[in-house]
């Protein structure tokens, strides 16, 4: 992949000189508030002179052809089928068009800002200025104010803000305006942060902390080698030095090098990943707890454990101070994206530089042929345009060759912590009867994975149902993604059966035409790690992220074995009634939250397990198959 570095570059020059300026026309409303802040109170306006760094993102073109060109590449009867984009068609195809950029430009200079404030990021994508609190009300119709928080954190923003009728169309979203994400005690900056989808069970003590890897005793431990037996793995990869797999941990969760070393891989014992260090971050090993250790441990025992000898990737994001967010791994991997004065959220990403210093790292590393992340966020939390935005960046990852893995949660149809929502989309505790999604889970450019288990007194031989032990696989509908045409009839042929009418209330879940979750399934339940130096059992889609990208791995390495390229995105795969003999469908348990039953896991897709949990072997063969 070409490197495209975010260096700013001046409005002035000839190439983005602007026309005389356009007729002026009324301002309507452009974006308002998700939700409003719980907890925090509107202390005062904010200075007039206080320096906003205002950050206006500018319209993609082509944006209603990401599906048609994604599919063209991923879908199995494409003619296309494999031939992936470079990443400088992507940015081509994608780069907002002269006419917006000129006109979004005439605006800011026709209402008093000279044009050698302005900086065009060299993607295009977004304007920079620093301008004055009065000139930004001015400009956006706005109010800004300063909120507080017991606490004494403090926020600015405005509840909702106007642009012109005739710039409508040609900005996404202005930053800092409405997006109100912090969620005081998150961290220092009380900043939302992605969360793992993992829950602790208990140490392993006694002889059950000498285990031995045994098909017997999997309804209770999961290991490698019952993972293998179930779904019917049995392939070492060769291409190891062409293919690649990266597996993001966000800072401070962070492996222990002596865990990974309990690992069932004899060959892998002193083998570590590839550390690629993100915006500042650090593998730390000074706090050490399951809360600091769980994910990154499971994560990169389980991937690097059912893919040696492939080297895997560590995508370390974040510094200790700043923290990360989901568009920084993504600055990392694809320079074009990267948005600092343009566009990272500063309630969700972290701005680097930091007050510490922290490089901000843009473009650093081609993108893994597979990625796997097992951490999420209530999708309530996140503004439509800041959550399509980034979606958009899977599709474009999907199109140059790069399949991403999402877990969906462990709530069930609730949110982290079983937080629900009422019926105006606001979150509200445990007493919400609204479902609420995952994000990015319900991204439909990603691959989204749900949580099944061996039932107790099972056998791997035996069919797994719905995770409901310690953990409810998250799935459902989302509030914000339109449904895919990838998953219309699966989805739909559910709809009709199952949710027609409606065993819950009108409002309880979007009944629209949304995306739906999850997409494919793997075991979550009774994971076998090693944490903090002894074993221990933890539960979670995290889990069953990382075995699904495994999988993908794998696949990758025997195509490339046989001078064929990656998958990239599969979910058209998936979802293809022809390759339905290579996944094992799910037909028992249910995934429940907010105070109802959610959805139950029925014969063909549904929003617990999605289209079942892959048979590996099955699924090889098809792949192989495909040009």
């Amino acid at each position: 992949m070409h490197r495209l570095s975010l260096l700013l570059v001046a409005l002035a020059g000839a190439a983005y000189a602007v026309p005389s300026p356009s007729p002026r026309s009324a301002h309507i409303l452009h974006e308002k508030r998700v939700m409003e802040p719980t907890g925090w109170r509107q202390s005062r306006r904010l200075d007039a002179d206080r320096v906003l760094p205002m950050r206006f993102g500018l319209t993609q073109q082509n944006l209603h052809r990401v599906e048609e060109m994604l599919a063209a590449v991923s879908h199995p009867e494409s003619p296309a089928y494999g031939k992936h984009y470079s990443a400088a068609e992507i940015v081509d195809a994608f780069a907002p068009s002269k006419t917006t950029i000129d006109e979004v430009t005439n605006w800011l200079v026709g209402s008093g800002i000279s044009r050698d404030r302005l900086r065009l990021s060299i993607n295009k994508g977004w304007i920079h200025v620093n301008a004055t609190t009065s000139e930004v009300e001015e400009l956006l119709k706005a109010e800004y104010h300063v909120y507080t928080h017991p606490s004494g954190v403090e926020q600015i923003g405005c509840h909702n803000y106007s642009v012109p009728a005739h710039i409508s169309g040609h900005v996404d979203l202005i930053k800092p305006t409405v997006h109100f994400n912090h969620r005081a005690g998150a961290n220092a900056a009380g900043k939302i942060r992605p969360l793992p989808n993992i829950v602790s069970g208990p140490k392993l003590t006694g002889q059950a902390a000498t285990i031995t890897p045994n098909l017997a005793n999997c309804n209770k431990m999961i290991t490698l080698d019952c993972l293998r037996a179930l779904y019917n793995i049995d392939y070492t990869p060769v291409s190891t030095d062409k293919n690649t797999f990266g597996i993001v941990e966000f800072t401070p969760q962070a492996y222990l090098p002596g865990d990974l070393d309990l690992n069932f891989t004899p060959s892998l014992v002193g083998v570590r990943p590839i550390s690629v260090l993100i915006d500042g971050a650090v593998v730390q090993n000074t706090s050490q707890s399951f809360n600091f250790n769980g994910e990154s441990d499971l994560d990169l025992q389980y991937g690097m454990g059912l893919t040696a000898p492939q080297p895997v990737t560590l995508l370390q994001t974040g510094d200790l101070f700043e923290g990360a967010g989901f568009d920084n791994w993504l600055d990392a991997i694809d320079g074009s994206f990267c948005t600092f004065e343009g566009g990272d959220d500063p309630e969700q990403d972290g701005i680097y530089p930091d007050a510490v210093g922290s490089p901000q790292s843009c473009g650093i590393i081609k993108p893994p042929n597979v990625v796997s992340i097992s951490y999420g966020q209530d999708e309530a939390t996140a503004s439509a345009a800041y959550a399509n935005r980034q979606c958009t960046e899977y599709a474009k990852l999907g199109m140059l060759g790069t399949s991403v893995v999402y877990s969906t949660g462990d709530d069930g149809v609730a949110g982290f912590s079983n937080v629900c929502l009422d019926k105006n989309g606001n979150e509200v505790g445990t007493s919400g009867k609204v479902f609420n999604p995952e994000f990015p889970a319900t991204c439909p450019f990603v691959t989204a994975v749900g949580a099944t288990q061996i039932n107790p007194g099972a056998t791997v031989n035996d069919p797994e149902g719905a995770c409901e032990q310690v953990i409810f696989s998250g799935g459902g509908f989302s509030n914000i993604f339109a449904m895919p045409s990838y998953q219309a009839n699966a989805v739909n042929a559910y709809v009709a059966a199952h949710l027609n009418p409606s065993p819950y209330p009108p409002g309880t879940f979007n009944t629209s035409v949304s995306r739906a979750f999850p997409d494919i399934s793997a075991n979550g339940a009774n994971y076998v790690i090693g944490i903090d130096g002894q074993f221990g059992l933890v539960f979670g889609t995290s889990a069953s992220a990382p075995v699904v990208a495994s999988m993908i791995t794998m696949i990758n390495d025997a195509r490339i074995a046989n001078g064929k390229g990656p998958v990239g995105f599969i979910n058209h795969i998936l979802y293809s009634p022809i390759f339905a003999p290579a996944f094992n469908d799910i037909t028992m348990g249910g995934n429940r939250g907010c105070g109802t039953p959610g959805f139950n896991a029925t014969a063909g897709w549904d929003p617990v397990t999605g289209v079942g949990t892959p048979n590996f072997a099955r699924l090889l063969e098809v792949f192989k198959s495909l040009p």
